[in-house]
């Protein structure tokens, strides 16, 4: 049975650049944040063995989304230099391992990776998203799993966790983040309404549309008023947090993992100054040159 890895490029690049303070290659170029990716890469693809792969990096954002909400993502910093100089690299890696990217101009990666994630299941792939988002949490189903970084146990999440961190179905989540809004992007929710009270609205009612049919029946006079002068919030928060349906270059077929080139990764390990990954890149060859003999 096909297993599609899909890994939020962006988050891990992130992620390994603060996880790694400083580290540098022998020019003096910042490295930390290719070595961590690589190692996080590494462990991922040992922990999900899939068959097909993908890292997909943010295209930039959604012109609809900015047309709804012009503050969306607003808040936050710009992309440290320092960052920004090692992506190109991180990219030549993939490459030289045979392992599959794509940045598409225009489109949130977000987007993409829901796209990817559907097309799989509906194909009868199973699908594990490496990434901390909780906007994937409504991409969960019996085929399509989250590998949440933030989780050290290395569970792939199913609906149990979902539920058991949001309070809510996976069908229910992206209702669940319309009505208490998202800090992480500039989304402003209801006032007043936060996790456990959009989950508590979610159990009664079952989804937002149906609860805006039957606003008289809250039981808070305080929430009702602040629903009721919400409505337009919500309904543009739907818009926002769902996963759009855009167009997609990618085919299923082609991310399959391809045999990674150790010449490339030899001349990439060198300048980086990456020692380790070089023996143990020898290591390997030396193995394979064994089993050919």
């Amino acid at each position: 049975m096909s297993r599609l890895l899909i890994v939020d490029g962006h988050a891990y690049a992130y992620r390994a650049f603060h996880a790694i303070r400083e580290l540098r290659g022998p020019a003096g170029q910042p490295t930390n944040a290719i070595y961590g990716f690589v190692k996080m890469l590494d462990k991922m693809r040992a922990a999900v063995r899939a068959s097909h792969g993908v890292v997909i990096w943010d295209g930039g954002l959604s012109e609809s989304r900015l047309a709804s909400l012009p503050d969306y993502k607003a808040q936050r910093p710009a992309m440290p230099e320092d960052l920004k100089a090692q992506l190109d690299e991180i990219c030549s890696y993939l490459a030289a391992a045979g392992v599959p990217s794509c940045q598409q101009p225009g489109v949130e990666a977000d987007d993409v990776i829901g796209v990817l994630a559907r097309q799989a299941a509906d194909q009868a792939w199973n699908v594990v998203i490496a990434s901390s988002d909780k906007d994937f949490m409504q991409l969960v189903t019996g085929r399509v799993g989250l590998l949440n970084p933030n989780d050290k146990t290395g569970t792939i999440w199913t609906r149990e966790q979902v539920v058991a961190k949001s309070g809510v179905e996976p069908e229910q989540v992206a209702d669940w983040l319309a009505l208490m809004g998202d800090t992480v992007d500039n989304i402003p929710g209801v006032p007043g309404v936060g996790p456990k009270t959009a989950a508590d609205l979610l159990k009664q009612f079952g989804s937002i549309s149906v609860m805006l049919t039957r606003l008289h029946e809250v039981k808070s006079a305080r929430l009702k008023a602040a629903l009721g002068a919400s409505i337009e919030t919500i309904q543009r928060n739907l818009e926002l947090v769902r996963l759009h349906d855009v167009s997609c270059s990618l085919s299923l077929a082609g991310l399959v993992f391809a045999t990674p080139d150790p010449e490339k990764l030899r001349g990439l390990y060198q300048r980086w100054g990456f020692g380790g990954m070089l023996k143990t890149l020898d290591e390997r060859n030396l193995v394979q040159q064994a089993e050919l003999i």
